[in-house]
């Protein structure tokens, strides 16, 4: 069985496969970057980075892809055009392990949840 109890994002990473491990690597470093001021912290069993209290995103790493969480209504929308290529169900973008990390895309939806996670603050 599968190990789920992480104690750290380290400890997730270090738990993938190599290949997903380089994928998700380049996935964790950009959003630190895009979202240099957020907790990094396991939730759900997986890696998630928060902000002002509110979970800006998570990341986790499959067989054949990798996925971003959470990507509700509002992040569809903003990134509709760019979206259409992968596969999006309900609070899941998937991306295909086999494809290069679309880095400017994940940055972007990272800033505009960590925007989100600022305005849900101040309500």
């Amino acid at each position: 069985m599968a190990k789920t109890d992480f104690s750290s994002v380290d400890d997730y990473m270090d738990s993938q496969p190599e290949a997903v491990r380089r994928v998700l690597e380049v996935v964790r470093s950009t959003i630190r970057k895009a979202v240099p001021g957020a907790e990094e912290v396991i939730s759900y069993k997986i890696p998630a980075y928060k902000l002002h209290g509110a979970t800006v995103v998570y990341f986790a790493g499959w067989r054949q892809h990798y996925s971003l969480y959470p990507a509700g209504e509002s992040v569809v929308a903003a990134f509709k055009k760019e979206l259409a290529r992968y596969k999006v169900s309900k609070g899941t973008i998937r991306f295909p392990l086999s494809e290069p990390v679309p880095v400017k895309l994940i940055e972007r939806i990272a800033k505009f949840r960590a925007k989100e996670a600022a305005q849900g603050e101040k309500a």
